[in-house]
C-alpha cells in the first residue's frame, strides 16, 4: 500500500513539473516562481528535512532547471544563418546541457546514498587466506618500510594472510638496462628492498619486465601467490590493524561478492588545500567522492575499484585473467568488467587507511590527467551506457563517473562565452539582460541549493567550481590527445612524499596568470561598451559580471599555483596518546601530541625543564594500541619549546631495527578511529550564502598573494596573514 502510493506521488510530482515547464508565464512570473522555489528549499533546509521533503526540494528544483532549459532550447539559441554567433553559441549551449545532465546523473546517484555498514562478524573457523600486495614503482625504501610494517601489523592470524612488496622499479629489464647508471641504481634499489623485506618478514616479487605497468604488476602477483582474497594497497597507503577484519567478513556472506573497497583518506593536503591554507577546517576534495559519491554508486551496486584501500576475491579476477590494463585506470576498468559479468561490490564507509596526495602543483596535474585519460579510454573501449551485462543503474552510474571527465569542455566554454561577446560583439545568447538575469539567475541558485543538499558537507560552495578550473587547462589538451588516439597515454607513477623548498609559482602556473590578465581586459571592455552602447547596457553589464566571476574563480586559482615553502618531508597526525619519556634512570611522564613517521611531539612537566636539552638522547615507552606490552622507541631531542602547558619536546625517531618500523607504524597508523574522528571535525555545511562570502574573501587574498608571488614581492619563508575563516559552529 505504502509503496502504491509512493509511485503515485512521484507520478503526480513528475506530471506537475512536466506541466510547469512549458507553462508560458511572463517574465516577472517566472522569477517570482523561481525566487519562490529557491526560498522554499531554504526553509526546508533550515529545518534538516529529510526523507520525501528532501526529495520534494530536490523535485521543485528539478523543475526550475528544467524550465531553464526549455528556455535556453527554444529562445536563446542564435540563428544558424549568423555563422560567426552560431558557432560559439551553440557549443556553450552543448556545455550548459552537458552541465544539466551531470546534476541529473548526480541526483540519480546521490540523492539517496547507502547508510553506512557495520562490518559482520568473521568465523574464526573458516577464515579466507588473504595476499596483501603493495605495488611499488619508484617509492623510496622509508616510505615502503612504513606501509609493509603497518600491513604486516594488520589485526589477522598470522598463517593466513601473506604481504608481498610487488617491485616493478627493480625488473630484470631495468637491471640489465643499456644505460649503466640506471642499471646500478636499479640493482642497488631491488638489493635494498630485498634486504628490507626480509628484516620485516614480507615477500619481495619483482618481473622480467614492465608490461603493463601497474595492472601487470598486479597481474604478476597473482601468478606467484594462492590467498582466496587480494587485498590491495598503493605503496603510500598505510593500513590500520582493523582493515581486515572491516572487510574480510563480507565475502562470507556473499558468494558473488568481488569487491569491499574502502576510502582513501589523506594525511596531509593537496596543493589546493596547502595553498589556500583550508586543510584543516574545510572538507577534503576526494571527501565529496568517497563521503557521498561512492555510497550513492554502493546504492545501486556499482561502487568500483579504487586502486588501493580493497579487498578482492580471487576467484573473480580469474574470470577476466586478473586486473584489466586496457586502459591507464585499470582499478575503473577491472570492477566495469567484473560488475557486466554479475559480480557485486561493497564499499565500506570508513577510512581504514592512510595515504598521502600529491605535494606539488605539477604531481596534482599529473595524477588527473591519467584519471581523466583513464576514464576516456573506458569510454572509449568500453562504453558504459552499451556495455552488456550491466543493469540499467549501473550504466547511469558508470556513465557519471566516465563522462564527468569531459567537465574541461563545458568549463572552457563558460571562461571564453563572456569574452566572446565582450571583445568581439558576439551574440552568442539571444536575450535581453532582463531575461538573461531571471532564467539564469534562478537557475544558479537553484542549482547551488541542489548542490548543496547533495554534498553540504562534504563540499563547500563555488569549491569544485576552483577545482574544475584549475584542472581545465591541462586536462583540456589531455583529453583531446586521448579522443584523438586512445591508446597513446601511458601509466607514470603520481610524485609523493615532496618537500618544497621555497614558496614558488608552479612551473605550470604561467597559463593562469595570463587568464587572469585577459579577465582583467574583460572587466575594462565592460566599461568600455556601456560608455559606448548604453542602449546595450543592461546585456552588458550582465555579462561583465558573468566575466567578473570567472575573475575571481581565476583570481582565486593564482593562489592555488603559488607554491608555499614546506620543508618537512614526513606529515604529522594530531595523537593524544599517555607515555613516558626514558632518559638513563629519570622517568618522566609524557603526552603525545602529534607523531609522524619520523618523530613526535610530547608535552612534559615543566619541573622536567633541567634534564631535557636538544641534542639528548632517551626512549619513548607507550602502549600499543594493539594491547601488546609496552613497547620502547628510541628517540633524539631536537627542539624543545615551551606553551602554558608545559614544555613542547621535538624528538626523531632513531629507526635502529625493524621492529621499530612496527613500533612507529602503530604510533601513526594503527587506530583508524582517529581518521573518522577527524573527518567529522570538518563535516559542517556552512551553506550557500556564508560559502560564498568566504569564497569571495579567500579569493581576494589569494589574488593578491598570488600577484605578490609572481611579481617576486612575496617575502620567502616569511610570516603571512590569516586566511578568512567560517567558524566550525556554523550549520
Amino acid at each position: 500500500m505504502r509503496a502504491g502510493l509512493i509511485v503515485a506521488f512521484w507520478a503526480v510530482a513528475a506530471a506537475l513539473i512536466i506541466s510547469l515547464v512549458a507553462l508560458p508565464i511572463s517574465l516577472q512570473a517566472h522569477l517570482v516562481a523561481g525566487l519562490t522555489v529557491v526560498a522554499c528549499m531554504i526553509i526546508l533546509k533550515f529545518f534538516r528535512a529529510q526523507g520525501i521533503w528532501r526529495l520534494i526540494a530536490l523535485a521543485l528544483g528539478t523543475a526550475i532547471v528544467l524550465r531553464y532549459v526549455f528556455w535556453r532550447t527554444t529562445s536563446t539559441i542564435p540563428p544558424i544563418t549568423e555563422v560567426a554567433n552560431f558557432i560559439p553559441g551553440f557549443l556553450l549551449y552543448l556545455a550548459e546541457m552537458y552541465s544539466v545532465m551531470m546534476l541529473f546523473l548526480s541526483l540519480f546517484v546521490v540523492s539517496s546514498p547507502m547508510r553506512s555498514r557495520k562490518a559482520p562478524q568473521i568465523d574464526p573457523h573458516n577464515l579466507p587466506t588473504v595476499d596483501v600486495f603493495v605495488p611499488s614503482y619508484n617509492e623510496g625504501a622509508d616510505l615502503l618500510a612504513t606501509t609493509l610494517a603497518a600491513a604486516k601489523a594488520m589485526t589477522y592470524p598470522s598463517d593466513k594472510v601473506t604481504v608481498w612488496l610487488l617491485d616493478d622499479g627493480g625488473t630484470d629489464e631495468k637491471c640489465n638496462s643499456a644505460d649503466i647508471i640506471k642499471a646500478q641504481e636499479a640493482r642497488a634499489r631491488r638489493a635494498e628492498l630485498q634486504a628490507l623485506c626480509a628484516s620485516l618478514e614480507v615477500k619481495y616479487l619483482t618481473r622480467a619486465r614492465n608490461l603493463h605497468a601497474k595492472a601487470g604488476n598486479l597481474n604478476n602477483g597473482l601468478e606467484h601467490s594462492t590467498g582466496d582474497l587480494v587485498a590491495v594497497f598503493d605503496a603510500d597507503h598505510a593500513p590500520a590493524r582493523s582493515f581486515l577484519t572491516e572487510t574480510v567478513g563480507y565475502f562470507s556472506i556473499d558468494k558473488n561478492l568481488f569487491l569491499v573497497q574502502t576510502p582513501h583518506f589523506f594525511i596531509n593536503p593537496d596543493p589546493l588545500e596547502r595553498n589556500l591554507s583550508t586543510f584543516q577546517t574545510m572538507p577534503l576534495e576526494n571527501e565529496m567522492f568517497y563521503g557521498v559519491i561512492q555510497r550513492g554508486l554502493d546504492k545501486w551496486d556499482a561502487a568500483f575499484f579504487c586502486g588501493s584501500a580493497a579487498v578482492l576475491r580471487r576467484e573473480a579476477l580469474q574470470e577476466t585473467n586478473g586486473f584489466s590494463g586496457v586502459s591507464i585506470t585499470e582499478d575503473c576498468e577491472t570492477a566495469l568488467e567484473l560488475h557486466s559479468r554479475g559480480w557485486t561490490s561493497i564499499y565500506v564507509d570508513k577510512p581504514l587507511i592512510a595515504g598521502l596526495q600529491p605535494d606539488s602543483f605539477a604531481s596534482f596535474i599529473g595524477q588527473r590527467s591519467r584519471w581523466a585519460q583513464g576514464m576516456m579510454q573506458i569510454l572509449r573501449y568500453k562504453f558504459p551506457p552499451l556495455k552488456r551485462g550491466l543493469k540499467l543503474s549501473q550504466r547511469l552510474c558508470y556513465m557519471s563517473s566516465t563522462l564527468f571527465w569531459l567537465f574541461p569542455f563545458s568549463r572552457f566554454c563558460f571562461l571564453i562565452s563572456p569574452l566572446c561577446y565582450l571583445f568581439f560583439s558576439l551574440e552568442i545568447f539571444t536575450a535581453s539582460g532582463g531575461e538573461f538575469l531571471a532564467y539564469t539567475f534562478t537557475y544558479m541558485m537553484v542549482n547551488f541549493m541542489m548542490q548543496n543538499y547533495l554534498y553540504g558537507r562534504y563540499r563547500w560552495p563555488w569549491i569544485s567550481d576552483l577545482y574544475e578550473y584549475i584542472q581545465t587547462i591541462y586536462l583540456l589538451p589531455a583529453v583531446l590527445s586521448v579522443v584523438a588516439n586512445p591508446s597513446k597515454p601511458t601509466f607514470k607513477v603520481t610524485s609523493k612524499n615532496e618537500s618544497m623548498e621555497e614558496s614558488r609559482v608552479s612551473e605550470l602556473g604561467t597559463p593562469y596568470f595570463i587568464i587572469f590578465g585577459i579577465l582583467v581586459l574583460g572587466v575594462v571592455a565592460t566599461g568600455v561598451r556601456v560608455w559606448a552602447e548604453p542602449y546595450k547596457a543592461d546585456l552588458t553589464l550582465v555579462t561583465g559580471a558573468w566575466n567578473v566571476l570567472n575573475l575571481v574563480i581565476a583570481g582565486c586559482a593564482l593562489g592555488v599555483v603559488s607554491e608555499r615553502a614546506s620543508r618537512r618531508q614526513s606529515h604529522r597526525v594530531r595523537v593524544e596518546r599517555p607515555c613516558r619519556f626514558v632518559m638513563g634512570t629519570e622517568v618522566i611522564d609524557a603526552m603525545l601530541k602529534d607523531v609522524s613517521v619520523g618523530g613526535a611531539r610530547l608535552h612534559v612537566p615543566p619541573s622536567a625543564e633541567p634534564s631535557l636539552k636538544r641534542g639528548a638522547a632517551g626512549t619513548l615507552e607507550f602502549q600499543p594500541f594493539s594491547n601488546l606490552p609496552v613497547q620502547h622507541l628510541p628517540v633524539e631531542i631536537r627542539k624543545v619549546g615551551m606553551d602554558d602547558k608545559g614544555l613542547l619536546l621535538g624528538c626523531r625517531f632513531m629507526i635502529e631495527k625493524p621492529e621499530h618500523r612496527r613500533l612507529i607504524a602503530d604510533l601513526v597508523f594503527a587506530n583508524a578511529d582517529q581518521w573518522s574522528e577527524f573527518q567529522k571535525n570538518r563535516h559542517h555545511d556552512i551553506g550557500v550564502l556564508r560559502g560564498t562570502i568566504w569564497f569571495f574573501m579567500v579569493a581576494f587574498y589569494q589574488t593578491g598573494r598570488g600577484l605578490s608571488y609572481f611579481f617576486g614581492l612575496q617575502r620567502i619563508g616569511g610570516s603571512r596573514p590569516p586566511v578568512p575563516s567560517i567558524s566550525p559552529a556554523v550549520k
